[in-house]
């Protein structure tokens, strides 16, 4: 085999590993000193660094859509959420936990700065309730729902249910099936029927 081959094949063979390497990486520097041993188990992993990376992506665009109060909320919700993350570290099954954080935390950010097309809006009416309730769905992974009453919107992401689709957040929920919904809206935890309008 001649030489100049082997070298060529050699630094081919050091650019991909190059590349890998730099795929592999999470939004912030695995030199520096690091945190946590959750943030050295994200620089360890491709699949939790592309998760990080891709969470960046997407909290960078979230602020630029907020403005004044609303982004130092933003930042500071972030920064709540880092310390949630880390928490994975006591969790059984660390790398699911961290998982499951980044991916919820993706979904709602894309759901409620609509970072991704809505694929249905639909408003509905309760009974007992005068306020209506309207919902765009988001294909983001997990699906979410960004729901509006009124002045307050939450974002509620998809959770298994044994028929229908059922969307959990804070304080609120819904429960759709075949065109109906049950919704709860608020801490008193009353679930009211509801109606597409």
């Amino acid at each position: 085999m001649n030489t100049a081959y082997c070298r060529v094949a050699a630094l081919s063979l050091l650019a991909l590993a190059a590349g890998s390497a730099s795929a592999a990486r999470p939004s912030y520097d695995c030199t520096r000193k690091l945190q946590s041993t959750v943030e050295e188990q994200i620089c360890a992993d491709e699949k939790l660094a592309a998760l990080d990376r891709k969470l960046a992506e997407v909290f960078k665009a979230a602020q630029g859509k907020s403005k004044g109060k609303s982004g130092s909320t933003l930042k500071a919700e972030q920064i709540g959420w880092i310390k949630g993350r880390n928490e994975c570290w006591k969790s059984p099954i660390q790398q699911q936990c961290m998982t499951d954080n980044y991916e919820q935390r993706i979904a709602e950010l894309q759901a409620r700065f609509s970072l991704v097309a809505a694929t249905a809006s639909v408003e509905y009416v309760c009974d007992g309730d005068s306020v209506p309730v309207s919902a765009s769905f988001f294909a983001t992974e997990p699906p979410s729902v960004l729901a509006r009453r009124g002045d307050d919107s939450q974002t509620l992401l998809s959770v298994p249910s044994a028929s229908g689709s059922r969307y959990e957040g804070r304080n609120v929920s819904l429960y759709e099936h075949q065109g109906e919904a049950l919704i709860t809206w608020g801490p008193d935890g009353s679930e009211r029927n509801c109606r597409k309008k």
